[in-house]
This record gives structure tokens, sequence and C-alpha cells, in this order.
């Protein structure tokens, strides 16, 4: 599962003036009913931030099983517009979508930021690292001097890198940046495209493994916990929010049934995810996702009291290293996340 380009967040930022305008029409009428045959059920779309994956899993189980409908719903998945999941969520065209907390750090530093709150966490921790062919010395910051990294050139990303190369004792400048393309991970270092690349362990280091290659891998939240933060997230329509809570708190109290359900039965929330799969992008990847879904289901919840639960420590920590290092101009230290909506 490829990292969105960090470049789009600018651009949410930049259009957000102009779709803010919509919020209001589009997020009125949420608490309307849409008729089925047997019952009402309260229309809601949800907007995911790339092709289906194992991130997602959690939402298409609550789906299979029926829990959205038993909560009143009937839940529409969509694939995110080109100018992003966060800015379709903000105009009120989808009532909730999913995001990251360092992407949503430019559209909530706007002049005029986007109406969104992250409502949960979907995974406890951030996974994410960098791998490397093994024995390259790249098995640790430091060995990143001299070697080509795939870049996504997004300011956060490259400050990200560059602390912890230098907390590691290395020279940031000394590291060669070539623009990241890559959609396998594991391919393009096995054809020696680049040296390291930025990957989401659940889906890149899972397929590395299944190809028995053999690589070096490092999480940044182990190089320095002000990583560990939230990605990815749920994010809600501020106004919707406030328009619809109890909507909200049924919508969330479902998909997290979903997420505790894949915790328990990887291989069926597998399946699910697959078959809701209407983007033909899993066709030919089941046992990439079997495995997958084995390895995530342990990450959902991981070591919290129950999931999607964000920490505000470890979400204010990494907003105030933002802040601190002049990657906001403003102090997002407080906002941008709230666990009202979660199952109390």
């Amino acid at each position: 599962m490829r990292k969105n380009n960090w470049k789009k967040a600018v651009s949410v930022v930049l259009g957000a003036s102009m779709l803010l305008g919509l919020s209001a029409c589009g997020s009125a009428g949420n608490e309307a009913s849409s008729t089925g045959e047997e019952k009402d059920l309260t229309k809601i779309t949800f907007c995911l931030d790339w092709t289906p994956n194992t991130n997602h899993t959690g939402i298409y189980a609550a789906q299979a099983l029926g829990y959205y409908e038993d909560a009143g719903l009937e839940v529409e998945i969509v694939q995110p517009p080109e100018n992003g999941a966060a800015t379709m969520c903000a105009s009120g065209q989808a009532q909730f979508a999913i995001e990251a907390q360092d992407t949503m750090a430019a559209a909530l530093d706007s002049d005029e930021p986007l109406g969104i709150t992250a409502v949960a966490g979907v995974l406890q921790h951030n996974t994410s690292g960098i791998i490397a062919r093994a024995g390259e010395g790249l098995d640790r910051p430091k060995g990143l001097e001299g070697k080509t990294y795939s870049t996504w050139e997004s300011p956060i990303e490259l400050a990200t890198l560059e602390t912890v190369v230098a907390d590691d004792g290395g020279d940031f400048s000394k590291v060669t940046l070539i623009p990241n393309d890559i959609t396998d991970e594991p391919a393009a270092l096995e054809a020696h495209q680049t040296d390291a690349i930025w990957i989401f362990y659940g889906w890149g280091g899972i397929n590395a493994e299944l190809r028995g290659m053999d690589f070096d891998y490092w999480n940044f939240r182990d190089i320095n916990p002000v990583f560990d933060y939230y990605t990815p997230v749920i994010i809600a329509n501020n106004d919707f929010l406030e328009e619809s809570p109890d909507t909200a708190k049924a919508f969330m109290e479902a998909t997290a049934k979903g997420y505790e359900y894949a915790v328990e039965n990887p291989k069926e929330a597998a399946d699910m995810l697959i078959e809701g799969d209407n983007t033909g992008s899993l066709s030919g990847s089941q046992d990439l996702v079997y495995a997958s879904q084995e390895w995530i289901s342990d990450q959902y919840i991981s070591d919290a009291a129950s999931w999607g639960v964000i920490d505000p420590a470890r979400w204010d920590g990494f907003y105030t290293w933002l802040y601190e290092n002049k990657l906001t101009e403003k102090d997002l230290t407080g906002i941008g996340y709230s666990n009202d909506y979660l199952p109390q």
C-alpha cells in the first residue's frame, strides 16, 4: 500500500476555501433517511485513502456482517478523488474518510483549515519504517549515508529522515534523493532501482517476506518515540459531527465491531475485504492479503484498552515536534482529534 503523495496535502489546503462552502449543504441532510425495502436507513458515504487494503478490513467486515445495517445505516464505500479524501470529507460529500495524522497537518495549518476531525486511530501505533536490501549497512538510519532514498519530497517526510539520521550520528546531506514512483517496493529493491524506501510494514514488509527477500528494516517509532503518531486514522466532517452526533456514534460503534471481528477472525475478515473490493486491485493478491491480515490484525488494538482510542500525549507530541521544527506555522497541539465518538 503506497503512501499517499504528501504533495496532495498541500493541494487539499489550497482547494479548501472553495470546497468548504459546500459543507453546509453537504452535511445538512446527513441525518435524513433513505428508504429501504424493509426499514429506513441513514446514508453514510465513507471515502478511502487508497484502493482497498488491510487498513480498511474492519469497514468491509462491518459492512458484510450487517453491523451498519443493524445500526440503521446504509454505508457506501468510495475511492478518493484526485484532491484527496480529506477534501471530500471536509466538503460534506463524505461523512467519514481515511487519512493520517501527518498529512492532516497541512489541512489543519491552513488559514482556512479543513473542517475535519480524527475520530479513531485505525492502527494503535505507527507501523512504518525504512526497508532496504540486507547486508548493505541500512539496518540503521546512519546507513543511509551514500545511498539512494526514494522520496515523496514532503517537508515532513524529509525532516523525519534528517532527524533520525542525525540522531544516529549520520549526515543527511550525504543521502541521494530520487523521486518515489514505486508501487512494488520489494521488486524495486531487487532491481536496484533504489537503496531505501519508506514502507508500511503491514503491506510492503509482508510482501517482502512472502517473496523470500532478504531485507533490513527499522521502524521510525523505535528510533524516536515522537514518530509514533497515528497513521492511518478515520476522520469525520465537523459539521456532520455537530449536527448528527448520534449517527456518528452509531457508525463508529459498528466500525469498532468490524475491527474487533477482524482481530479475532483475520482469515474470515480478509475474505470479506477481498469480496467487498469493487476496484479489482486485490485480484490475484489473495496470499498477500491473507498474510497482511494475519499480521495487521494484531496492530488494530495492540496495547490499547480498545480499538480506535487516540492517546492525546502521542498525538500532541508529534504536532509539537512539527511546530518546533517549523514544519507548521501554527501550534496544532490539542486539536484535530476526538475520542468522544468511540464506543464508551
